[in-house]
This record gives C-alpha cells, structure tokens and sequence, in this order.
C-alpha cells in the first residue's frame, strides 16, 4: 500500500477528518489493550499473593483483545502499515507499483466488506442464541459491536486507500 497515505493526502499539518477518527479508533484500541495487561497483572498477582484471581480474566481477556485487534485495522490500512512483500516492489518502476497497490486496495476493499458482511451475521446469531461467557456471563455479542464498528471505519479507510491508489497510478503514468 501507499507508504504514509494519510499523511501526503492532505497540507502538512492538518490531518483529515477520516484520518483523525482513525488514529482516535487506534488509540482507544491501545488503552484498551493497555486495561488488560493493567487487568491480567492484578489478577496474576493477587492470585500469588491472596490466592483470589480475578474472575473471568481470561473471558475478559479473550473479548478485549479481539476488539482492540479489530480497532487497528482501519489504523493499519489507511497509514499504510499492514504487512508488505518488498521483494515484489523492489525492483519494479512507479507504474508497477502503483498497479500493485490498486490492486492491493480493491482486494482489501472486498475483504473488509466480506468480513463487516460475515461479521454482521454472527452478530444476529449471538444475539438470538443469547451465548454468554462462562463465569462472568457476558453476552458474547457485545464484543461484535465494536468490532462491527471497526469494520465500518476499515470499509471507509479501503475506500480511502482506493482513492489514493488511483490517484497514484495516474500520477505514475
């Protein structure tokens, strides 16, 4: 993908409006996953010292890390900072590279909409089946809202990528 999409795609020192609740949806993620590290150590240590972990760590544990997961995908995309294969780039002319990463948009644009689409449905499921966690007894459904909303914020910021990789192959040409 585009290296730093957000960051040339505007005047240097304004950030857009997609670009802020992106990096805002980022930055929650990483308190919540910061709760849970706070979390697991409390638990950890008051089970060695008072024998009496928290109850339901592990189930909290398992819904926040998957929701904060989610609250960086539309962080990773729109940055440009998921994973790429150099060797494929390396050597290849802007053009080429421009190619790659419209190619790269449209199949992370699909596969977003695949999974807010899928994700959606299980959502419905949970919801009608009512599946609860064990020992706290948290229905299973409430981690698919904001996972559910991460997934609409990465559908904006594929489209965005989009955007910015047709606007970087015809600038290629």
């Amino acid at each position: 993908m585009q290296e730093g999409a957000a960051a040339t795609e505007s005047a240097p020192g304004s950030r857009g409006l997609l670009y802020r609740a992106v990096e805002a949806w980022a930055i929650l993620g990483g308190l919540i996953l910061l709760g849970v590290v706070l979390m697991t150590t409390w638990s950890a240590t008051s089970g060695v010292v008072i024998s009496r972990p928290l109850p339901g760590d592990v189930e909290l544990t398992e819904m926040l890390v998957a929701v904060a997961v989610f609250m960086f995908l539309p962080w990773c995309q729109y940055t440009g900072a998921n994973v790429t294969a150099d060797i494929f780039t390396q050597r290849a002319g802007p053009r080429a590279v421009a190619v790659m990463s419209l190619l790269a948009a449209v199949a992370a644009l699909a596969f977003s909409v695949l999974l807010i689409w899928r994700m959606y449905a299980g959502l419905l499921d949970y919801r009608e089946y009512v599946e609860t966690t064990t020992i706290l007894h948290i229905p299973i459904w409430y981690a698919y809202v904001p996972a559910l909303a991460s997934l609409a914020l990465l559908v904006i910021a594929c489209a965005g990528s989009l955007r910015l990789a047709f606007r970087d192959l015809r600038a290629a040409r």
